[in-house]
């Protein structure tokens, strides 16, 4: 048996050789292919792909027609031996711990017996710079997560999401693979139908990657837009009912919209608003007390465009979305099958 790692990739050279690098170092023993999927890069992220392949035949370069996440690892999975029994999803955007890659693999093969089909991992959020720094501690806090399991380290448990890692080949076949018309929130989706078919996902906190967040203001809010847009898409899709940390900021954001909208009739609908920015604010100032760090003052502000972003692009995803009742452009169930290996770039 061996494993494929996919690595979807668009426009990552700052990032892809640390990335790759940091995954297959000490994974000689393994039987392993690391595809990256690109999705039409035009940085130099295929020339250095293509110079580590050289040095490093178990590293091949896919074109992904499809430039999305989503479609670029059903390709992958698509093109692999027959023989691959654990599909590997990382990315170019993080930090991954030693032994990352034997620990998700030896883990899932372990658990299959508990019908375990996936490992998923907690992504703790980094930054280098003044405002990631404080994007990550907003991410890494209750202000920013709202309490996610795979947003903070804790117990290794059964879940019904996390961080997506290692997949049993075979149950994401069954499965029908990434729903290509999800943009975002496509790996929550794929969960949903896992643990639909009877499958079980295993979050591994002892596998914990680090994430690297957006660096600027613009990025940052239209990540968080597309991301509630996706968990939106998710809801309609499968008829779930959103969690309260989902529900919250669509909730403040359609609040304060409506205050500001009324603010011209009554100063006093401008109350809501005010304190819900007073105390993010707040939030930030005492962190950054405690932590003796003036970077998180902008925890506040950085809470505000993340709540205000999501909130948007979900309440939109609601309003408008796929007609999942018809079959998606590239089908679902049944596209994914064992074919003539990944060729090389």
């Amino acid at each position: 048996m061996s494993v494929l790692v996919v690595m979807p990739a668009l426009n990552e050279a700052p990032f892809i050789a640390t990335a790759v690098g940091q995954l297959m170092d000490s994974v000689h023993d393994l039987d392993i292919t690391l595809v990256v999927a690109d999705g039409g890069s035009t940085d130099g992220t295929r020339g250095i792909v293509t110079d580590m392949s050289r040095r490093d035949p178990r590293i091949r370069l896919l074109d992904n027609p499809g430039r999305t996440q989503s479609r670029g690892v059903n390709l992958a999975v698509q093109l692999a031996d027959d023989d691959v029994d654990v599909v590997v999803r990382t990315d170019c955007h993080a930090e991954y711990p030693p032994g990352f890659l034997r620990r998700v693999v030896d883990g899932l093969r372990a658990l299959r017996e508990q019908s375990c089909v996936s490992v998923v991992v907690p992504m703790v959020a980094d930054g280098e710079t003044a405002f990631q720094h404080a994007v990550a501690a907003t991410q890494n806090s209750l202000l920013g997560n709202g309490g996610s399991a795979h947003r903070r380290l804790g117990e290794s448990r059964y879940v019904d999401h996390g961080h997506h890692a290692a997949f049993d080949r075979h149950a994401f076949v069954r499965a029908g693979g990434y729903d290509p018309r999800m943009m975002h929130n496509e790996d929550a989706e794929l969960d949903v139908r896992l643990v639909r078919g009877g499958g079980r996902i295993f979050l591994d906190t002892g596998a914990a990657i680090t994430y690297f967040p957006r660096r600027n203001w613009r990025t940052l809010a239209r990540q968080q837009y597309n991301h509630g847009r996706g968990r939106a898409w998710n809801t309609v899709k499968h008829r779930t009912r959103p969690r309260v940390r989902q529900i919250a900021p669509a909730a403040v954001t359609a609040l304060n919209a409506a205050c500001l909208l009324a603010a011209g009739r009554s100063r006093s609908t401008l109350v809501a608003p005010l304190a819900y920015a007073g105390a993010c604010v707040a939030v930030g100032v005492r962190t950054a007390a405690q932590e003796r760090d003036r970077r998180l003052l902008l925890m506040g502000p950085i809470a505000m465009l993340t709540h205000h972003a999501w909130g948007t692009g979900f309440l939109g995803g609601l309003v408008r979305h796929p007609d999942f009742n018809q079959a998606p452009a590239v089908a679902a169930t049944g596209a994914l099958t064992g074919t003539p290996a990944v060729p090389a770039a």
